[in-house]
């Protein structure tokens, strides 16, 4: 059984030509055994060059909410009142840890799709809100009307 490192995308297409052939093979054969050893090296070479980020936070309530037949009314227990469920699924508030935790138990959503995109778009929204807290400060003083004193 001669198998060898996948480090090209041509190595890694004939990688994939050769699992289609073995695929069903049975465990434990001569075939079987080449087959895992294909696909762990497919694994690795894939997670190297290909990764796979994790959905968005809020794709991933969506999704969830999809699969569960639930409803917005369904999340208020889990992230708050209807204005709050409704900041977060359009993307104007951040989960809360609080809301992290309450998603990732109830819902099963894993935490990398909760927890790092969050930050991420955390930091999109502190960036966007930069130029306007810059304009403010570069803005001309309104010519001041004199005080009354009484």
């Amino acid at each position: 059984m001669n198998v060898y490192p996948i480090r090209t995308e041509t190595d890694h297409d004939a990688a994939l030509i050769e699992v289609e052939g073995l695929w069903g093979s049975k465990a434990g054969t001569p075939d079987g055994d080449r087959l895992d050893v294909l696909l762990v090296l497919i694994d690795d070479y894939e997670s190297r060059h290909h990764p796979i980020d994790p959905p968005d936070p809020v794709e991933a309530i969506k999704f969830r909410m999809e699969q569960m037949n639930l409803t917005r009314k369904d999340l208020e227990p889990l992230i708050g009142p209807r204005g709050r469920v409704a900041e977060v699924l359009n993307r104007r508030r951040p989960l809360s840890l609080a809301m992290i935790r309450s998603l990732h138990q109830e819902l099963q959503i894993p935490l990398e799709s909760l927890i790092t995109n969050s930050a991420l778009a955390a930091n999109r929204r502190k960036q966007r809100a930069r130029p306007g807290v810059t304009r403010l400060a570069n803005r001309k003083p309104r010519a001041s009307s004199p005080r009354r004193q009484g």
